[in-house]
């Protein structure tokens, strides 16, 4: 019998948007499909709500809390009107679900067109039970099925199940897969999906039989192990001893054993296929890693160890296609208020973090060395930590990193493996680009993938010299954009080719790319670079024992040595030391010292460019760290000017113009830039977006093709050097103005490039009011704790983050 609404119960709902449903009808209120009606009730996602349960408790308490219209054992007595039914019962339970939905469809009760879904675990037998009734031939499926049936599943669950535990939350921020079927409406899959979508659950949509496989490894193994495990345990004669000490990991992973046993014991047989499969594979694992235990293989075991601890990590940020730092579940901001006093020296003596470009060419050069490397002072940044997970899966044992210090056991030139899943790159480009060429050679496929910043960023620059090497590499993004899918040399079946490369502008990627894929090469490789770029790798090379050959514009190496490990120390980063040898420079009364930051001459063009504006810069304590020369940077006040830049600098300071702009900004008079387009390429369109921002800020500056011409507005100060001694910088005792402010307040969008964001934080120390700086989360892949080393040496910048 129907049981009727109770007019004196309070709704629960607050949001009153039109309703997308006329009725729906819950089958089965466990904490899946109360959950669900909470949602839609607390949404006011359905004009009427009714249930059907065999626990009549769950049915009138639904009803005396406002959250049912009408409720009943029988799906007959309530269903008459709905145009969604949702089924959430065991799937063994389901078949019968679905004769019910005949009778009643066949009745006239709802209509053909109803969206008929549900929420198993499980979806090829579903799909079966349903041909099964609703076939009108026990031979002919074809016709079988409702127009409005979209199978489904939200990846969602707790504990604790049954009405009582039910949350109207539980679908937030988690996935639902439709299976989409040839047989339905694309309206009752548009419907279905905007249910999902307005509960706060995110869709996607596969194939059931893929559907099934993958839970039955993701869901329906873990699940059974930790029945399984709790089963042998308890079944121990000292199991009141073992549960007593058990710590923390035994109950974390076992939790999930407190789930229905009748649920899982109906999914363990409705998916007996796929879960067979997946006990096998497991089982094969479990044999491999007994084995390395009683060899006592430390090195393969903690390569395992290590390889399973990062990608618990990696996996999600590569499933939702983000850096390791989530823009898209959490969205950060820098907030930032001009000082009372108007003040903002910036003094100190501070070590900046390792530099990214060595990290990423350690952790490479490191994996296909023979023996073991030993790296200190590495960027744990989102970039680096990108190329570090990519040699794990591909089979390399690295340690760490802890603190900056990593162990690599190189596998040698030919003993890498093909990783299971595309290799996910992040934001780095640099990851992308290098990686590239070392996959070019190997004998097995690959694809390499990122980001939606990076999946946006062109890779024909290096996949067209891959290409004259032999390389079988697509770009299969738009334009020339990642993924990037590369052949294995076993099917195109020859080694790559040595050759001469004349690079149309420098750039460091695609040389490094091209010099790391000739060394599997026959015969030469050589690069002519038309201007200078970094050398890092030419120098990590050697540092390897790896001859090359430097010949003015031409580096060259031969295919077919080897690399042996050794000790790496990383030096600091001297494009993160830029912010703050700008932000010294702009700031009244200041000095900083920056110990031990990387000088290699072809990073100094941020030097160069500082002292022909009139830096007070100078090096102090020059050694060489690992083959690359260091230095201690000390920074005073000055009165900048604006300059020409020298185009020969440009490829010497690509990566810190967004800084110099700032500087820039800062100065008397006009400041040029010309030849850098590559800066159009970066993680943003680094020109136009830091012409936007500094508009925004009551800067005048023009975008040009290839550059920036920005105004300073800078005053000279007091005893300034005049022009003729500007390189020679005799203006240290000089009194500066750089307690004038040169910039307004405003709200800035960085695009999610970290050296935007990090720029326009360096601007505010010059600014008269506030500067908010949105979408700043991405700092972290290459300065991790840039705004708490800041505020220790002045600045004050406050993190807001928001879901």
């Amino acid at each position: 019998m129907s049981l009727p609404k109770n007019n004196n119960s309070k709704h629960l709902t607050a949001n009153k948007q039109t309703p997308l449903f006329n009725q729906v009808c819950i089958i089965g209120l466990g904490l899946i499909g109360a959950s669900l009606a909470q949602a839609i009730k607390d949404d006011n996602l359905s004009a009427r709500l009714v249930a059907v349960d065999n626990h009549q408790p769950s049915i009138h308490e639904a009803i005396e809390q406002g959250l049912l219209d009408a409720g009943s054992a029988v799906l007959n007595e309530v269903v008459s009107g709905s145009d969604l039914i949702v089924i959430a019962v065991p799937v063994q339970a389901v078949q019968a679900v679905f004769g019910d939905i005949k009778k009643a469809m066949d009745a006239g009760k709802i209509t053909a067109d109803c969206v008929i879904t549900d929420v198993c675990s499980t979806k090829v037998n579903i799909i079966e039970a349903a041909k099964t009734v609703f076939s009108t031939s026990p031979h002919d499926f074809s016709d079988a099925l409702p127009v409005g049936f979209v199978p489904a599943h939200p990846i969602a669950g707790a504990e604790h199940s049954g009405y009582h535990a039910r949350r109207a939350d539980l679908f937030v921020n988690h996935s639902v897969i439709i299976c989409e079927l040839p047989s339905t409406e694309l309206v009752a899959i548009a419907r279905l999906r905007q249910l999902w979508e307005a509960v706060g659950a995110s869709v996607i949509t596969m194939t059931a039989e893929h559907h099934d496989a993958i839970l039955a490894h993701t869901s329906h193994l873990p699940h059974l192990l930790a029945f399984n495990l709790v089963e042998q345990l308890a079944s121990h004669d000292d199991n009141l001893e073992i549960f007593c000490y058990a710590a923390g990991g035994f109950r974390d992973f076992t939790r999930i054993a407190a789930s229905d046993p009748k649920m899982w014991h109906d999914i363990f047989f409705a998916n007996q296929n796929a879960i067979v499969s997946a006990l096998d594979e497991y089982s094969a694992y479990l044999q491999e890693m007994r084995q390395l235990i009683i060899d006592n293989d430390s090195t393969a075991l903690m390569g395992l160890l290590g390889r399973a601890q990062a990608a618990r990590r990696h996996f999600g940020h590569m499933l939702a296609s983000t850096p390791y730092t989530d823009t898209s579940a959490m969205s950060a901001s820098y907030i930032i208020s001009p000082k009372t006093n108007n003040h903002n020296a910036v003094t100190g003596t501070i070590a900046i973090p390792g530099d990214k470009s060595i990290s990423h060419r350690s952790i490479m050069l490191g994996s296909i060395a023979e023996g073991v490397t030993h790296v200190t002072g590495f960027l744990e940044g989102e970039d680096a930590l990108a190329t570090l997970q990519a040699f794990r899966d591909m089979g390399v044992t690295i340690e760490g990193p802890d603190k900056g210090e990593v162990i690599i056991h190189g596998v040698g030139m030919h003993g890498l493996k093909p990783s299971k899943t595309p290799l996910y790159m992040g934001n780095s480009g640099t990851s992308m680009r290098l990686l590239s060429g070392i996959l070019a050679a190997q004998k097995f496929d690959s694809v390499l993938t990122g980001d939606t910043s990076l999946n946006k960023r062109p890779m024909e620059r290096i996949a067209a010299p891959l290409r004259e090497m032999g390389a079988k590499i697509q770009s299969t993004g738009h334009s020339g954009t990642a993924p990037l899918s590369i052949t294995g040399r076993d099917k195109v079946g020859q080694p790559l080719q040595g050759i001469d490369y004349d690079m149309p502008v420098a750039s460091a990627q695609v040389k490094s790319c091209l010099l790391l894929a000739g060394l599997w090469a026959e015969g030469t490789t050589t690069v002519i670079q038309p201007e200078i770029s970094r050398d890092h790798t030419e120098r990590m090379l050697s540092a390897f024992g790896y001859e090359v050959k430097v010949e003015g514009s031409h580096i060259s190496v031969e295919g077919g040595g080897k690399l042996t490990g050794g000790d790496i120390a990383v030096p600091a980063d001297i494009s993160s030391a830029a912010f703050f040898m700008v932000a010294a420079v702009i700031s009244q009364d200041s000095e900083l010292t920056l110990t031990q930051v990387g000088i290699n001459p072809t990073r100094t063009g941020i030097i160069d460019i500082l002292k022909l504006m009139n830096a007070d810069i100078s090096l102090s304590n020059e050694t060489h760290v690992g083959g690359e020369p260091v230095a201690d940077i000390k920074i005073r006040s000055s009165n900048l000017r604006g300059i020409e830049i020298p185009e020969h600098l440009v490829p010497l300071a690509i990566d810190e113009f967004p800084v110099l702009f700032i500087a820039a900004s800062c100065a008397k008079g006009r400041t040029v830039l010309t030849g850098a387009k590559e800066l159009r390429v970066k993680e943003s369109d680094r020109i136009a977006v830091m012409a936007d921002g500094l508009q925004t800020l009551g800067i005048e500056c023009t975008v040009t093709d290839d550059g920036l011409i920005i105004e300073g507005k800078g005053i000279e100060g007091q005893g300034c050097a005049d022009k003729d001694n500007a390189e020679t910088n005799i203006n240290t005792e000089a009194k500066t103005n750089n307690d004038q402010p040169v910039f307004g307040g405003g709200h800035i969008k960085s695009h999610h490039d970290h050296r935007i964001a990090m720029s326009f934080a360096v601007a505010s120390l010059r600014a008269s009011e506030q500067i908010t700086i949105e979408g700043v989360e991405t700092v972290n892949t290459s300065f991790p704790g840039f705004a708490e080393l800041a505020n220790q040496v002045g600045m004050a910048i406050e993190v807001s983050q928001v879901s």
